[in-house]
Order: C-alpha cells, then structure tokens, then sequence
C-alpha cells in the first residue's frame, strides 16, 4: 500500500467530494480518482459508495478512513521525531563512567551539554572502569569514559585527560612536608585504595611491586570522597590524581607529586567498535572533546 494513496483517500473522505479534494490536494480529479481507485483494487475491497450525488464510505471505507487516519498521523509523528533526533532536538544518550571520573569533570560537562541540548536525556551509570568497559563491550551503554589503556582492537577510543598521579597524607603526617616523594618510600605506609573494581586499584598495587614492595591494604572503598576523609581521619594514606587535590580540605590533607618513577593516569572516551552511534551520543563525545583537551 502506498501512503500517497491513502493519504488521498483520507482526503476525498474529509471532503466527500473528489472536486474539492483534488483542489485541496493540487491534484487533478482524474489522477486522484486513479489513485483512490487502485487503493481500492489492492485491497480488493470497495471503499466509496459512488451511486449517490454526495459520495459515501463503505463500511470497508469507514474502517480504512478510521484506521489510516491514525497510521499517517503515526508516520507524520515519526518523521518529527526522527527529524528531532538528527538536529539534536531530542534524543538519550546512557554513559558509563567511574565515580571519581563523574565527580571530577561531569557537572560542568552535563550542565554545558544540556544548556545546549535541553530536550536530549542523559543517563549516567556509575561502576569502575572494569565494569564500565565490560558493559560498553556487551552493549548496553552508548559509550564509557575509563582510565586507559584498554583493547583497541575492540574499542575506539578518544583521548579524555591526562593527569598524575599524586600521594595524599593528612598534614601531620611525616611525608605531608616533602615536595616530592619516590615510591619506595611508601614500603611502610598503610594503603586507602579503590576496591578491585576500579583499575586505579591494580595500577598502585604494580607501581608498589615496580618499587619493591608489597603495599600493606588497610582499607579498601568504591567512593573516593569516603577514601578522603579516612585519610583526615589519619587512617592511612593513598594515591590520586592531581584533580582531586582541589576537592580535599587542604588545612587536614597534602597533596604531594610522586616521582621516581611519576604514575600517569589517562583518561578516554571509549565505543564498541562497529557498534552504531546514535546522533545524541556522537554529539555529546563531541562535546566533551572539545572542553576538556588533553594535556
């Protein structure tokens, strides 16, 4: 079935007259009754009462006229909304990221996205960058932002944020006056880390093994906030990046760069390969890629 036919059906039943519906349509009469006609022969049935001076439906045409107002109101609506969607009017967008990552740099990004895109809903879903790159790889979320590297051969990855990262103690503590700090002089320290979620958990445990020690876990915690006042609290110590310095209460907590050797931390935007990226989603990697540059 053609929808030109029955949209000129539709009309030539508003109207009950081909005359004015062919005047509405900027169709002439002849092609119009054709049109109607061949709607009729495909779906076998008589849809016009054509014996009277005023046309009449049928009751097959009343079904049709009922019915197929409703389906090319539904295409009509379709249309607007993939229109929307392709302009960026509305859409979702669902986005997996670390908790840590989340409050350090989304507020800002959110709060600009939507002052741009108002109508686009953006749903967060916050676990470690192991989870979140499990669940970008079986699909259920658009795209992640994870500490890097992960496996190029199955994500595309657009670089974030580069960052080091740095020793936390609370102000009383004896390293709290050095400017910097070597690894190795961390073998005694009891450690505050992420739980096994997070890949910022194995990343100081091997740079510990790299310097010559085990590192001695007091704690572990999926939110970083909780990790930070346990430092104030002087339970122990531990490692973040250098963002972080500006969300701790510096009269309880020094922040102090490691070298010998630096520890990197970087993140990245990553998407399944060969997996479709909705017009939302391609807008707001976008977006972020052009506010938050890496170093």
């Amino acid at each position: 079935m053609d929808i030109r036919q029955l949209s000129y059906f539709i009309e030539v039943a508003k109207q009950k007259s081909f005359t004015r519906a062919s005047k509405v349509l900027h169709l002439s009469q002849p092609s119009l009754s054709k049109m109607v006609k061949s709607l009729e022969d495909e779906l076998e049935v008589t849809l016009i009462d054509r014996s009277a001076r005023q046309i009449e439906l049928t009751d097959a045409g009343e079904t049709v006229f009922i019915h197929g107002q409703r389906i090319v109101e539904s295409l009509g609506e379709l249309s607007s909304l993939l229109y929307d969607t392709m302009h960026l009017k509305k859409g979702n967008v669902k986005i997996g990221l670390p908790p840590l990552i989340g409050a350090l740099f989304f507020p800002r990004i959110i709060k600009g996205f939507r002052d741009l895109y108002p109508e686009i809903t953006i749903q967060l879903v916050e676990h470690g960058s192991h989870k979140v790159t499990q669940s970008v790889e079986e699909g259920t979320l658009d795209f992640g932002v994870v500490v890097l590297p992960v496996d190029e051969e199955k994500f595309t990855v657009v670089p974030f944020v580069y960052e080091k990262l740095m020793l936390f103690v609370h102000e009383s503590h004896p390293l709290a006056a050095k400017r910097e700090v070597a690894m190795k002089d961390l073998q005694p320290e009891s450690f505050i880390l992420f739980s096994e979620d997070f890949t910022l958990h194995g990343r100081i445990i091997q740079a510990c093994r790299n310097a010559g020690f085990e590192p001695k876990i007091a704690y572990e915690s999926s939110q970083w906030d909780f990790i930070g006042e346990m430092v104030g609290q002087e339970l122990g110590i531990s490692i973040f990046p250098e963002s972080i310095a500006k969300k701790v209460n510096p009269n309880h907590i020094r922040a102090i760069p490691i070298a010998e050797p630096a520890i990197s931390w970087e993140l990245g935007v990553i998407l399944k390969k060969e997996r479709y990226v909705s017009y939302a989603a391609r807008e707001f990697i976008s977006y972020i890629s052009s506010i938050m540059q890496p170093l």
